[in-house]
């Protein structure tokens, strides 16, 4: 098969390895790209030689002020050509330990690279050689695990998958971008190999997961991961949601597909990887909160407990414990709040509240409680929408009359502290608690001579504070 690459790059790389009578491949993840017609940015090269020489030469041919980034240890350097960001490295075959997944790497031809290659359908190359320009180089039919959208290794499974276990990890993120299946050999290998996944650090593992959140089919991912059994060494927590416990003829639903369902719904509506990390997580607390009373399942607080859990999810999974963190942590906190506002008989003070708390937030907490509607029951379903079109409807009248988003209370900690002459403690977080609270219940009016009026009464009732004398 003939492919021809219209790219202006391609046309240098073809007359510079001409020149040099080297042989250069591009190879991988472009090559299936452009076969799936999917963009692709990152381009890879194989070079039947030294990638990182031909890559240093190429790019000062091109432009002498080209940066050329080197990794002497891997055998790789690369360059950014306009929006591309091109890879070259040295044709080679590996061998490993079986205690680490760093290979021992020597020389090779373009079928060893082949061989070494993940998956058949990223195992694919092109050759920009003239001799046989554009001819696609395909060992192991990859075009037709393409066509039958099916995830298979070039070689022998167990030994691809216990050579680098990440790969396991690798097919199922395919699996879920692609909505490729993975072939049943390569399947039960990932059964039978997977506890090798202990030794690939958890950085590698979170950066799979989240382009697993980010696909198009995370729900499939995740199943996978379940099925083989990598879900429940990585992620031992999203794995206690899994199943449905009985009593006396009470079931309650199955919290790890409600959630998946939950994921797969604000696909469509969102690319925000932190958001569909919180509608992943958003029942995360429903195990450490169930009980059964009264003949029926209840799960009290497990909004405020899974939002606890989220930093050490995080930090157990090495994701950035930053705000990004926070963000997750507070959609999941809040993600029953709207639910709990349903009816016409809500107050403003309580939309009040809801505005204050969630802030900048409120779409997205939106966005995930509409996802949160999994029943079957078309016209529980329509209900459920229905109230919240309602409550989105009071929130923007309280919107247009308080200007409440972002708003922050007249009386701050600092004043507290110098009206009372008093030093940090719980009971100034006590106090400018109080104020917020009786402003956003509508007590008090939202001014600072009504705010301070009402702290000095407040302050000596429940604290025997009265303002120091200037």
């Amino acid at each position: 098969m003939i492919i021809r690459l219209d790219d202006n790059i391609f046309n240098k790389i073809i007359e510079f390895a001409d020149e040099t009578k080297t042989e250069v491949y591009v190879i991988g993840g472009f090559v299936r790209d452009l076969m799936l017609k999917r963009n692709s940015k990152d381009i890879d090269f194989v070079i039947i030689g030294n990638g990182i020489e031909f890559a240093q030469k190429l790019a000062k041919k091109i432009n002498k002020r080209i940066k050329v980034n080197v990794f002497k240890n891997f055998g790789t350097a690369n360059f950014r050509y306009g929006n591309l960001e091109l890879e070259f490295v040295g044709a080679r075959k590996e061998s490993y330990n079986r205690y680490s997944r760093k290979p021992f790497v020597e020389d090779g031809t373009l079928e060893d690279d082949q061989k070494r290659r993940d998956f058949t359908i990223n195992a694919l190359a092109i050759s920009l050689n003239k001799k046989n320009l554009f001819e696609l180089l395909d060992p192991f039919d990859g075009i037709e695990d393409m066509k039958s959208k099916i995830i298979r290794t070039p070689l022998e499974p167990d030994i691809t998958f216990s050579d680098d276990p990440l790969r396991m990890m690798r097919a199922i993120r395919f699996a879920s971008q692609l909505d490729f299946d993975i072939h049943p050999d390569c399947f039960n290998a990932i059964k039978r190999n997977c506890e090798r996944i202990e030794i690939v650090s958890m950085e590698r593992i979170s950066d799979e997961l989240n382009k697993i959140v980010l696909s198009n089919h995370p729900a499939k991912g995740f199943i996978m991961l379940e099925e083989t059994g990598l879900l429940k060494l990585i992620f031992p927590e999203l794995y206690a949601l899994k199943g449905v416990e009985t009593i006396n003829g009470s079931s309650h639903k199955d919290i790890f597909y409600h959630s998946l369902k939950v994921l797969e719904n604000i696909v469509p509506k969102t690319d925000n990887l932190w958001l569909r990390w919180a509608a992943l997580l958003h029942d995360i607390g429903k195990p450490k909160s169930k009980k059964f009373i009264d003949n029926k399942w209840t799960f009290h607080g497990h909004m405020y407990i899974g939002a606890k859990m989220i930093p050490n999810i995080f930090r157990r999974l090495k994701l950035p414990l930053n705000e990004k963190m926070k963000y997750v942590q507070k959609i999941v906190d809040m993600h029953h709040r709207p639910i709990s506002l349903e009816g016409e008989e809500i107050t403003d003070s309580a939309v009040r509240r809801l505005i204050y708390d969630a802030g900048e937030e409120m779409e997205d907490l939106f966005m995930l409680v509409e996802s949160d509607i999994t029943t079957r029951n078309e016209e529980k379903h329509r209900r459920i929408l229905n109230n919240f079109k309602l409550l989105r409807e009071r929130i923007a009248k309280v919107l247009e009359k308080d200007f409440i988003r972002n708003w922050q209370p007249p009386i701050d900690g600092k004043i507290i502290m110098q009206t009372f002459d008093i030093k940090p403690s719980k009971v100034v977080g006590e106090l400018k608690e109080a104020v917020k609270d009786a402003i956003l219940d509508g007590v008090v009016e939202n001014s600072f001579d009504a705010a301070m009026n009402f702290l000095i009464k407040f302050a000596k009732e429940k604290y025997d504070l009265t303002p120091k004398q200037n």
